[in-house]
This record gives C-alpha cells, structure tokens and sequence, in this order.
C-alpha cells in the first residue's frame, strides 16, 4: 500500500507519481463496477499506483454518479481522483458535491468541461448545464480552501476551510495554432484560478509531450503535470479514430502498427504494453512528475507490467524517441520549431498570428466596427458615456421603458450576433462572438478540449470552434492575440431577459465600469 497521498507524490520530485484511470459505466451494481473496487483492492496492496482516477460520464453517455464511487475507494485503501465534469450541473450543485466530497474524505479532483451529453440519455440527449466552466469552478474551490465567505441575512459568514487538490485538463496535440494557442491560455488562466497540478489529453506525439513542459518553462509555470499514456489496442484505436472520443486523434502511422500488432496470438498486448512502456519512460525523462494510465479494459496486472517495463527503460529514454514518432505530418501544428535530436523543439516560437492572412483581415472588418461602436458609445472615455448612463438610470425607473429598452436591444443583437438574451453581455470578452449560441458549451474564459482540427466537437466539419474564431479575429487586429486576458465571471442568471446596456450602465453587469454590486457583495463578504 502506498506510504504517501497522492498529492505528496505528484508534488515530490523525488517520487514518479502514478494514477490509473478506471470508467465507472451505466448502473449500480453491474459487474463493471465490482471489477472496480477489485482492482482497487489489488492496487492498494501493490504500492506501486499512487491514486486511481475515476471518469465523470465519458463521450456524454450516462454512468455511475464518479463522486459516489470514489467516496467507496477510498475504503479500499488507495487515494481516488474525482473527474469532477461541469456538463451536468449548475453552480449550487457544484457547491453542493464538493462539500460532500470535503465530508467524505475525498479532496483529489480533475476539473474538466465534460463531453457534451450523448444521445444515450433517458429519452434521447440530456440539456448540458456548463453554467460554470473549468475556470470558474477552480475559483470556487479556491474560495471553498480559504473558506468560503458569503452574506447570510445581511450578515457576513465564513466556512469551515476545505482540502482539495483540484487539477484541470490541457492539450498539447492540437492539430491548427488558434486550437493549440487557445488550450495554453487557458491552461493558464486555470492556474491562475488554482489549479494545482494538471493532466494532458490523450495523445501520442513525443514532440508535443515535450512542447508542453517547454511552454511551461518558457512561462515560468511551476505546477506537476501527468502525462496521459492511454494504452491502445486495436478496436480501440478505430474507435478513436472514427471521432467517438472528442478532441482525441490517433496517427495514421500508429493505427497501421496497431492493425499489425493485432493479427499475433496475443491480438497485440504484450506489443501494446511494451509502446505505453516506452511513453512512460520518455514522460519521465521530459520531466513530468507522473503518468495517468488508461484504456479500455485495462487489468491491473497490464499496468504493472507498463510500470516495470518502463522503470526499465528509463535510463535510455532518448534512444527510443525515434520508435515513438507518431506525428500526424504536415497537418499537425507545433508551437515551437524544431530542433535537431535528441532534443525535440528549440525555444523559438512557430506563432504565425502575427502574419495572419488577407482573407483573415477582411473578415475581420466587423469585429473592428464591432470594437469602434464599443468606443463610442460604451467606452468611459467617450463623451457619450455620462449621457448615456445619465439615460440609462432614467430609463431604468420605469418597468415600461425598461422592458421596451430590452426588446429594442435584443432585437439588434439578435440580427447582428445572435443574442440569446443573458443580460450579462460577454461579447467584449469574446471578440463580438456570443459564447451562448455561438458555443454548446457556452464557454466563456477559452476553448474545451474536444476541438478537432478547428472544428466544434458538437458539430464536426459544420461549425469552427467559438475560440478558434475569437483568436482568428483577435490575430487580425493584434500582434499578441491572447483569447483572454482576465477571468470572465459566470452569467448572472438574475439578469436573464433583461437589458445588458441597462445592466452594464447601471453597474449590473460584470462588464460595467462602474462597480459591479454582485462582485461588490463577494469583496465584502471576503474581507
């Protein structure tokens, strides 16, 4: 049984911190599940993993509630990880597991954004949530470990600190650079939320490993990341590959060693064993502080195996780069240039935002009219913002006027950037794109993971990613196109239907110059 928490390993230098990941399925007690807390058993008594990590509803389909579960592992003896999704739940509910979670005895967590919900849901697809993203959940938890302050009958109340150790999601294996410029600003916005440790997404590409723990370095961002080694057979493989896992792409070059490998008695094990093995040992010798082992009906005797066989192959880990180059050609998009081996990539960028082309800057002619009307009308310094505030507080008194101010303003901004009516306008925060309808995701602070070579994962080869968007437009205009540049709060669902230029004039929205009462009443309370 593992002497040290999880958190201990994945934070110590000297340990090379291990999770496995394990996927709860539909129902209660089906066999899936008891095979689980089995091999929960058998990976207590080894030592040799340091946490299991349990999947929140995986590609959408329905499954055994992961937080529930988790609270029965850590009975087993071994530390668990709570895929914590925000697909499914509003911010009370949210609130509301973690403080079970905190009860239970439960603090690891890996925040993502969930895949959209799958037509495998009672009646057909479940409406997706997403009230708040990644972003603002680590936030929150920052707030829950300090201890979380709020107002209670107009009263300030703290409470009782909590002790997560909540880590997000990156991917480095982007196929398009507003893909790839998109997962590392946000990655950096999640730490500076709270993150505590990360995770990448599956992928298979030494370079791009590599890419990460050097984007980090160049950014002076300290934090332990664990390499995602997932374990592919076959049947696998062509899953993957036929788009059912979003965000995830397996190489050409790999699926064809796959096809191979599964034609030998063993339908390719001890060959798939012994690549993951060569990833472990490439993953430590780039320097990350672990490995998160997955794939589909992974034993933990395979895992072992994987661990031993990548121990051993540790100390030669530059000799086996070549074995593993299964970079998707042309297609693929590096941040940085490469470099000659055994080093994979120099430290000069390969950004190409600041040449973007002519077709880019014409269509951004209405993101910069968009940014124009803003100066004029919204800006503090313009000469129309006293008069139109004055306007506002006066149009404000009257239900009449303010719900002929909200029809007139919905109207415009439906025909010009398809307004769904939240009151608490983002556009400014998103290139004059509305996060609402333009995202199924409603994603305000950067892109999810589950892009695919710029295209929206709810609606592949139709729609380009939101973000990949924003960051197109922003690069037009700007030399450095960083999608964001501050937090963007979650929508104020009191404002729903009203007037946003009422609400930012008024100080209601989080966009206001003046000071927003909601943010006003949590700086109080936290004080």
């Amino acid at each position: 049984m593992p002497t040290i928490s999880f958190q201990h390993a994945l934070t110590n230098p000297e340990v090379f911190c291990v999770s496995w990941e394990l996927v709860p399925g539909r129902g209660a007690r089906e066999l899936q599940q008891e095979e689980i807390l089995k091999m929960a058993t058998a990976a207590a008594a080894s030592g040799k993993i340091h946490a299991l990590s349990i999947t929140d509803n995986p590609s959408g389909n329905p499954g055994l509630s992961a937080e529930f579960l988790c609270t029965e592992l850590a009975r087993c003896g071994i530390e668990p990880v709570v895929h914590f999704a925000c697909r499914d739940k509003n911010r009370n509910a949210i609130e509301s597991l973690l403080y079970g979670l905190e009860r239970s005895g439960v603090h690891n967590l890996l925040v993502v954004s969930g895949d959209f919900p799958s037509p495998a849901g009672f009646c057909g697809t479940a409406r997706p949530v997403f009230d708040l993203d990644p972003v603002q959940v680590m936030q929150l938890i920052a707030q829950m470990n300090s201890g979380y302050a709020y107002r209670e009958y107009g009263r300030e109340a703290r409470l009782v600190p909590t002790h997560f150790f909540a880590g997000v999601a990156v991917s480095p294996f982007k196929k398009t650079e507003p893909e790839l410029s998109g997962q590392y600003a946000k990655l950096q916005i999640k730490i500076a939320a709270g993150a505590q440790f990360a995770v990448t997404q599956i992928g298979f590409d030494p370079r791009k490993f590599h890419e990460l723990i050097l984007w980090l370095k160049q950014h002076e961002i300290h934090i332990p990341v664990l390499a995602n080694l997932f374990v592919l057979s076959y049947p696998s493989a062509k899953f993957i590959a036929a788009g059912n896992i979003p965000g995830c792409v397996v190489p050409p070059k790999l699926l064809e060693e796959l096809s191979r490998d599964h034609e030998q008695p063993d339908k390719g094990r001890s060959a798939r064993i012994r690549r993951a093995a060569r990833f472990y040992a490439i993953a430590k010798g780039l320097g990350y502080a672990g490995v998160h082992i997955g794939g589909h009906k992974i034993t933990h005797q395979a895992v072992l195996e994987i661990i031993q066989q990548g121990e051993e192959l540790f100390p030669s880990w530059q000799d086996i780069l070549s074995a593993c180059d299964y970079a998707c050609g042309n297609l693929f998009y590096y941040y940085f240039e490469p470099a000659p081996p055994p080093v994979l990539n120099s430290n000069n960028s390969n950004l190409q935002a600041n040449r973007a082309p002519f077709r880019l800057r014409l269509r951004s002619f209405g993101y910069r009219l968009c940014l124009l009307m803003h100066r004029i009308f919204f800006a503090p310094s313009s000469p129309l913002y006293p008069v139109l505030r004055l306007c506002a507080q006066h149009l404000d008194r009257s239900v009449f006027a303010r719900r002929l101010v909200s029809r007139l303003e919905h109207i415009i901004k439906t025909i010009i950037f398809r307004c769904c009516d939240c009151g608490d306008c983002s556009l400014p925060d998103t290139a004059y794109l509305c996060p609402l309808s333009g995202c199924p995701k409603s994603q305000r602070n950067g892109p999810c993971g589950g892009s695919d070579n710029g295209w929206c994962e709810v609606y592949p080869g139709e729609k380009k990613c939101l973000w990949v968007r924003v960051y197109e437009r922003r690069s037009a205009t700007s030399t450095e196109p960083d999608i964001s540049t501050t937090i963007v709060p979650p929508c104020n669902w009191q404002l729903w239907q009203t007037s946003s230029w009422l609400n930012y004039f008024l100080g209601r929205a989080h966009t206001s110059p003046v000071p927003c009462r909601r943010q006003t009443q949590q700086k109080n309370a936290a004080s």
